[in-house]
């Protein structure tokens, strides 16, 4: 017996070679939308109040390149540098101190750390700008003998100040970067006979650097602005010189907006130092290190090039 095939009927009935492409609709966030709206709408708001308030914008570019602002400029530079100098030494010392078995010295650490963490700076400023008050003169021997208000100059108060707080907190982000190093390695170096020093310079201070890095550049920025507090002792740093323009000129507000666009600028600069810096110690420990601010966008700009190419292309 024949059994007769229709073959007109093949085509239609027969499941499509492979799977259909499926088409992704892209799930919609209308919060988002709505909440950039109410920001854009802020910000909006904000700069249009500034925009009709009774200041003189026009003053700030005129004294942006003056020369008592950079003279300003120069010496939060310097002393930002300075502080921060003595305070990653101090701090550096404190730590080893702290981390001590000889309880003198831990106690010793451990109570500079407490009083100078638990006292505000601009108090520690103006102690320091008046012992005057308790030590009337400074001697040295035969080195050095002077009156203490000779001796203890603006500068000088500032930088002690300053410096001398900042190695409280540099010591207990030096004391974590140390602790955060395994004592299986600082066993092995005393087993192939390195002494304690050698071993916390070539093994362990090394790698704890991963740890102390980013928050020292946190401490740096915090440095930067933390020097407009010198003013009170009578130290020309960039914000007492915008404020003593300020009072001559007759634009004492734009003086200070003057000072804060410098601060933004020099913290920006500052941060772009620490990201390469942070990226830098990052090389042992990550796989592949994070892509820097000119790769990301040579990547954004290639890839709106290839979309751009695709899209005329298929039309």
């Amino acid at each position: 017996m024949t059994v007769d095939i229709d073959k007109t009927s093949g085509p239609a009935d027969t499941p499509p070679a492979g799977p259909q492409a499926i088409k992704a609709i892209p799930v919609r966030h209308y919060g988002r939308y709505v909440s950039a709206v109410v920001a854009l709408a802020v910000l909006a708001g904000i700069v249009y109040a500034f925009s009709q308030g009774r200041i003189n914008w026009g003053a700030i570019p005129d004294y942006f390149f003056n020369d008592r602002i950079l003279g300003g400029v120069g010496k939060t530079l310097l002393l930002t540098v300075l502080c921060m100098l003595i305070g990653v030494v101090g701090g550096i010392l404190l730590a080893v101190m702290r981390l001590s078995k000889n309880p003198v010295t831990s106690s010793i650490a451990w109570f500079y750390i407490w009083f100078f963490r638990g006292t505000p700076v601009l108090v520690q400023l103006i102690v320091w700008f008046n012992l005057g008050l308790v030590f009337e003169y400074i001697n040295l021997g035969p080195f050095y003998k002077n009156e203490w208000s000779d001796f203890m100059t603006p500068f000088l108060t500032a930088l002690l100040g300053l410096g001398l707080n900042e190695a409280a907190y540099m010591a207990e982000i030096c004391r974590a970067g140390l602790l955060s190093v395994d004592e299986g390695q600082t066993e092995a170096s005393h087993a192939l006979g390195m002494s304690h020093g050698k071993t916390l310079r070539r093994i362990v201070v090394p790698q704890a650097m991963r740890v102390i890095v980013p928050p020292t550049g946190n401490e740096v920025i915090n440095m930067l602005k933390t020097t407009s507090l010198v003013s009170v002792v009578q130290y020309s740093e960039l914000l007492r010189v915008a404020q003593d323009i300020g009072q001559t000129s007759g634009a004492p507000a734009e003086m200070l907006f003057l000072a804060a666009a410098w601060y933004l600028v020099l913290t920006s600069i500052f941060s772009v130092g620490q990201y390469y810096l942070e990226r830098y110690y990052a090389r042992g420990s990550s796989r592949s290190l994070p892509a820097t601010p000119f790769q990301k966008i040579r990547a954004n700009l290639l890839s709106l090039s290839s979309r751009s190419k695709s899209a005329g292309g298929t039309a």
